[in-house]
């Protein structure tokens, strides 16, 4: 008998809400779609954090309000731990325009989503995480890390760019863009996978635990200001 490889085995799922109702809903969605399922749920931060320990899923879908401790700090709490580091958080909220979605992408989540998305669409961005993939709804990501990364102080994590190349700081600026690899490839005449090694020794070279943290450290060091194009 052969071993299940890793691509064979379903996406695992984590869900943070404070309203069980909710997390029903999730997952129903979730266990309903072929290639993924429910490994847990958490109703507050301390217990998402505890959850993720123990059932080591592929990703988290956290709420960001929630009482007690929140999904900002269950977010950093997860992205600091070394033995998570294969885990992806997609913080849920409210409203697009939150100044607590910034602070979770600074803090480490993959990127984020509104509650009222589609079904289709949620499938889809987990989907899209767990490939390590370019953000969710790019386009808005954006523009919420350009509003914020303008006002917000730097963090002290924030890291200096002379440890880039040229031709690294150049892919860096199209990733804050939202392009993925091949639309970058296209636009500066190099191959998708010269593309990909770009960006895994930025992210390798700053301390970036995905895309969407080189996104927020080209704003904070203002590589890339808003409105700025190539």
């Amino acid at each position: 008998m052969t071993d299940t490889t890793a691509a064979d085995r379903p996406i695992r799922v984590l869900l943070v809400d404070d309203q069980v109702l909710v997390r029903a809903g999730l997952r129903a969605l979730v266990d309903a779609e072929p290639g993924m399922t429910v490994v847990g749920e958490a109703g507050d931060g301390d217990a998402a954090v505890d959850a993720t320990r123990r059932e080591r899923p592929d990703v988290v879908l956290m709420d960001i309000r929630m009482p007690g401790a929140d999904g900002l700090d269950a977010t950093r709490r997860i992205s600091a731990d070394p033995d998570l580091d294969h885990v992806h958080v997609v913080v849920l909220t409210t409203f697009e325009e939150d100044a607590y979605v910034f602070e979770a992408i600074r803090g480490g989540a993959a990127g984020f989503l509104v509650k009222d998305t589609e079904p289709a669409e949620l499938l889809r961005a987990v989907r899209t995480v767990h490939a390590g993939e370019s953000l969710l709804s790019p386009g808005a990501t954006r523009s919420l890390v350009a509003a914020y990364a303008t006002h917000a102080k730097p963090s002290s994590l924030t890291p200096a760019l002379d440890v880039l190349t040229e031709r690294e700081r150049e892919v860096m600026q199209h990733v804050a863009l939202g392009l993925t690899n091949a639309e970058i490839a296209e636009r500066l005449f190099i191959s998708p996978m010269t593309t990909k090694t770009h960006v895994s020794r930025a992210m390798i070279k700053l301390g970036a635990r995905d895309r969407a943290q080189l996104v927020v450290f080209a704003y904070e060091t203002g590589l890339v200001t808003p409105g700025w194009q190539p």
